[in-house]
C-alpha cells in the first residue's frame, strides 16, 4: 500500500519562505501527475498547484509568482516552495499523485498545517 508523507508545515510570518515534501512511501508505476491542494479554514479544499509526468505545471492565479513546484521522480517526491507567504495562504495542505496510466487511482497525503502570521 503505497502512503504519501508530508513534510515542512509550519508557522511563518508574513512574508516568509517554506517549502513542503511530499514522497510516496513505495513505487507507483505508470503515468503520475503531481499537486498540492489546500483547504483554509471553514473553506473548501482547492487546487494551488500541479505538474504533470513530463514537467508541465499550472498554479492557481492567488499563488503565481510566489509558489514553485517541482517533482523528483527517482525520488517518488513533489515539492512546494512557498515565497512571500501571505496570512490568506494559511490552510492544511495536501498532496495528491494521480496516477492516470496504466489505469486511474488518486493517492492523497495526510495534510500539514501553513500558518502565515502577519
Amino acid at each position: 500500500q503505497v502512503q504519501l508523507v508530508e513534510s515542512g508545515g509550519d508557522l511563518v510570518q508574513a512574508g516568509g519562505s517554506l517549502r513542503l515534501s511530499c514522497a510516496a512511501s513505495g513505487s507507483i508505476f505508470g503515468v503520475v501527475h503531481m499537486g498540492w491542494y489546500r483547504q483554509p479554514p471553514g473553506n473548501q479544499r482547492e487546487l494551488v498547484a500541479s505538474i504533470t509526468s513530463d514537467g508541465s505545471t499550472n498554479y492557481a492565479d492567488s499563488v503565481k509568482g510566489r509558489f514553485t513546484i517541482s517533482r523528483d521522480n527517482a525520488k517518488n517526491t513533489v515539492y512546494l516552495q512557498m515565497n512571500s507567504l501571505k496570512p490568506e495562504d494559511t490552510a492544511v495542505y495536501y498532496c495528491n499523485f494521480q496516477l492516470v496510466w496504466p489505469t486511474l487511482r488518486d493517492y492523497w497525503g495526510q495534510g500539514t498545517q501553513v500558518t502565515v502570521s502577519s
